[in-house]
């Protein structure tokens, strides 16, 4: 069966008249008469009882009638969804991302992406850094916003930008009295020191970073997510460093945000997505939204 054959049997079963068909489909009665021919061949059997004076379904035409109405339907909504999605208009974005990210970062480039593609569901997955490179490596979604993962022969990690590492202390704390503006990681250290469990990458990271610099970080409290030892600091258990993108929720928790120096740390924040495999037009989209609320970011691929 042809889409045109399908179109030809409906015009004609609806109107009963050859020449009323034709005037629905655009088409001449010779090719209307010849579309409906070639179907009736294909399926095996005549659909219409002709006679000079009438036209009339067979048993086997009326059986066949909403079954080709449903398969025109399913093909000009087929149609239709795919314009909607190339366009647009319609369509799916599935995302990871950090929850440093997620919950400070994210939420504005969402907005703007919204006012642009209203019908575009979009899913969050707020998921720790390493989670997020897992998703993206075995297709669960198409893109992902992290730490760098270093270099990948099946990903592609394109640069937003470098969020550098500050200290968060608690209301009152003497560190505050010393400089409220900036102190360095000896001074830091010296308390009670709060971060992410192993195998965090930014554990890790913090470690060696320290290590280069002679420095130790013994470990008071661990626990699994920023905003938990940003809780913890504010109660006053101890101190701990954080990426700079979640210095403003830090402060809403209660805790006072210094600049870390002595090293200064920093971490390549961007978007992850799989090598050799295209984006969906909706996902594309995105992306576009981050490039265009991170302009000074240099896109190189990894």
């Amino acid at each position: 069966m042809t889409l045109k054959q399908l179109r030809a049997f409906v015009a004609v079963a609806r109107t009963l008249s050859f020449v009323d068909a034709g005037t629905l489909v655009h088409l001449s009665q010779p090719a209307l008469s010849l579309a409906v021919k070639n179907l009736e061949e294909s399926l095996g059997g005549r659909l219409f009882q002709r006679s000079t004076r009438q036209v009339s379904l067979t048993p086997e035409g009326r059986a066949f009638f909403p079954l080709a109405r449903r398969l025109l339907s399913d093909w000009e909504h087929a149609e239709d969804e795919m314009r909607q999605r190339f366009s647009l208009g319609r369509g799916r974005v599935a995302l990871a991302a950090m929850p440093t990210f997620a919950g400070n970062a994210l939420p504005s480039v969402l907005t703007a992406f919204r006012q642009q593609f209203p019908e575009i569901t979009i899913e969050v997955n707020d998921v720790i850094a390493e989670e997020v490179v897992e998703r993206v490596t075995d297709g669960r979604v198409e893109l992902g916003i992290s730490f760098d993962p270093g270099v990948r022969e099946d990903l592609i990690f394109e640069l937003l930008f470098e969020d550098r590492y500050v200290a968060i202390i608690p209301p009152g704390h003497a560190l505050l009295e010393l400089n409220p503006q900036s102190i360095d990681w000896a001074q830091l250290l010296k308390e009670d020191f709060i971060t992410l469990q192993r195998p965090s990458g930014v554990r890790h990271m913090l470690e060696q970073r320290l290590a280069e610099a002679g420095l130790g970080l013994a470990v008071a409290f661990e626990t699994h997510q920023l905003v938990t030892c940003g809780r913890m600091v504010a109660e006053g258990l101890g101190v701990s460093a954080v990426p700079a993108m979640s210095a403003a929720q830090m402060a809403a928790l209660g805790c006072h945000c210094l600049c870390l120096e002595g090293p200064v740390i920093h971490q390549k924040v961007g978007v992850i997505r799989r090598r050799r495999h295209e984006l969906s037009v909706a996902v594309q989209a995105m992306l576009d939204t981050l490039r265009a609320r991170y302009p000074n970011a240099s896109h190189s691929s990894v």
